[in-house]
């Protein structure tokens, strides 16, 4: 990292987390361009990678603004009771309040490049859905707490590429 705070990774470089391999369910693997313990102040910006039919967390709103590019591959987008087919260079706005999650589909991993203001408080707000529970990707009881939304369903992420690396767009 330079002084002034600015750098520059490849995808191929920047830290990857994944959640697969576990006994827990996945919930696709994402290249966070932060370093540990350094996030960017204002907004937060990932690449997250789905596999067909999996949701890239459960179905939600946050008190912030959220925004994301499909660059890859194919999606379904739940939003606000709505289901919506998304495919490469679809772009989806979510403002504050805005209930939503994301399920791969398709035949091949979908990439979708994630950003999120960073004001502070966040707030965060998991629903009941039974749209997104036909998707595995509804919590059973209404929370604000992501533990208890995801302590003992979810695998949690760790370092390491996915396994269907060489099948995405910056592996060639």
């Amino acid at each position: 990292m330079s002084e002034a705070g600015w750098f520059v990774v490849n995808v191929r470089d920047a830290q990857w987390l994944t959640s697969e391999g576990g006994e827990k369910k996945p919930s696709g693997s994402e290249c966070s361009f932060e370093r540990p313990g350094d996030e960017f102040e204002q907004v937060g910006i990932r690449l997250h990678v789905l596999p067909p039919g999996q949701p890239n967390g459960l179905y939600h709103s946050e008190n912030q603004q959220e925004d994301f590019l499909v660059l890859a591959g194919e999606c379904i987008l739940l939003v606000e009771g709505e289901e919506r087919h998304l495919a490469a260079w679809d772009f989806v706005h979510c403002p504050p309040g805005t209930e939503h999650i994301f399920v791969g589909a398709g035949d091949e991993p979908c990439v979708i490049l994630m950003t999120g203001s960073r004001t502070q408080p966040w707030n965060v707000r998991y629903v009941v859905s039974e749209l997104a529970a036909r998707h595995d990707a509804s919590v059973e009881s209404e929370t604000t707490d992501p533990a208890a939304a995801y302590g003992r369903r979810f695998e949690p992420s760790r370092r390491g590429r996915p396994s269907y690396w060489d099948r995405l767009p910056w592996s060639t």
